[in-house]
């Protein structure tokens, strides 16, 4: 039987950026991840290109992350528009409604991920079971016990689930879950484009599908492309040459010839909500605490948040003396949590709900909810602030 202080289950971002949140401690951490070494610690190109706001650049600069990112792969933000259906109208966020520019920047998930595990590899008091899966959990008063696949066991006074809005954990600690399949899939893949992009991220809500527009350095861009399965089926099967002119037709030639650049990747569109993102012993971070829709592009900044309050919670009470596992002191994580994380959600839900739903009635709503945001100054400055402070 290990011991340990905390065991972190998932070798994702969230996870990775919490055990490195630990660093220098005096706390010891087992980080297990059902995925081989290799996987993490070069993880292939998954299409995903991550948003981050000024919040999320400062703790990853904090966590020794920023600097180890290739300045030509990271992609400025600069202004942002929504656009609903057919129109040439929508909403214009300018940085310097915020006052800030630019907006955030784009970094490809893959390497936000590498980063995380070269950062974390040579911590002091950290052992990486890598290849393992949790086959069974059982809290007692004073400790975790997990049993891993390859037959392992260890205990943990904090035991943290990072591992996925699926979360296997989760459901093992008996934490439940408001999960929400959109019924779409969501295409993502890199394109060279025509048109300049001017480093402005479109949000296009269209009538029967969602585009969306990531700018890259020099006539790159990432397109997400959203559809019901079927249609995204058809999609899926076209050679490089036919999908890249469905996108030319998708963007109503906008962009100009657009030419598709290495792999595809989909997936699918479901929400999550924790009932509760702590118990005794117990704590959520990442996707298992919050699954968001990525429509408005915060799932990892929120994640990235949540592990930081999180983790100053734990060396606070490491700190002071206290139990990290006791049922106060992750209560404080939940509560904090959870009020930044639920408006957020609620919200993203009903922009989702609102603005793909393609009655009569509510594309009429969508305009007009557009042309307002648009044309008053302390509304579009709100949302400018939310977008690069998020």
């Amino acid at each position: 039987m290990m011991d340990f202080d905390i065991a972190v289950v998932g070798a994702g971002p969230a996870g990775l950026c919490f055990a490195r949140s630990l660093a220098g401690s005096g706390l010891s951490v087992a980080l297990i991840e059902r995925q081989p070494l290799a996987a993490i610690a070069e993880p292939a190109f998954d299409g995903r290109e991550i948003a981050l706001t000024h919040a999320s650049q400062a703790i990853l600069a904090r966590l020794g992350l920023w600097d180890r990112f290739d300045p030509a792969e990271v992609s400025e933000l600069r202004d942002a528009r929504v656009i609903n259906g057919a129109s040439d109208s929508g909403l214009h966020v300018r940085a310097s409604d915020g006052r800030s520019r630019p907006l955030g920047w784009l970094v490809p998930n893959h390497l936000i991920r590498r980063a995380a595990y070269e950062a974390v590899a040579p911590q002091a008091n950290l052992a990486l079971l890598a290849g393992r899966a949790v086959t069974a959990a059982v809290r007692g008063d004073d400790a975790v016990a997990l049993t891993l696949d390859s037959g392992e066991t260890l205990r943990a006074r904090l035991l943290v689930a990072a591992d996925s809005r699926f979360s296997g954990l989760r459901r093992m600690m008996g934490i439940g879950a408001r999960s929400y399949d959109h019924g779409k899939r969501m295409l993502v893949c890199r394109v060279a484009i025509e048109r300049p992009h001017g480093h402005v991220a479109w949000e296009w809500f269209g009538y029967g599908q969602t585009l969306a527009l990531l700018p890259l350095n020099g006539d790159q861009a990432s397109v997400v492309l959203t559809l019901g399965p079927q249609e995204m089926a058809r999609v899926e099967a076209m050679d490089d040459a036919a999908f890249g002119a469905e996108l030319e037709r998708r963007f109503l030639g906008r962009l100009g010839g657009i030419r598709p650049l290495g792999t595809r990747h989909v997936y699918p569109l479901v929400s999550v909500f924790a009932e509760r993102f702590a118990a005794p012993r117990v704590a959520l971070v990442g996707d298992a605490a919050v699954g968001m829709h990525p429509v408005t592009a915060h799932g990892f900044n929120l994640g990235l948040q949540g592990q930081a309050t999180l983790a100053r919670g734990v060396l606070e009470a490491h700190r002071r003396g206290e139990e990290i596992g006791d049922a106060a002191v992750l209560a404080r994580y939940g509560r904090r949590h959870q009020r930044a994380a639920w408006p957020m959600y609620a919200g993203t839900r009903l922009v989702v709900r609102v603005f793909t739903d393609d009655r009569a009635p509510v594309r009429g709503l969508r305009e007009a909810i557009l042309r307002v945001s648009n044309r008053v100054p302390p509304l579009r400055r709100a949302i400018a602030a939310r977008l690069t402070q998020a």
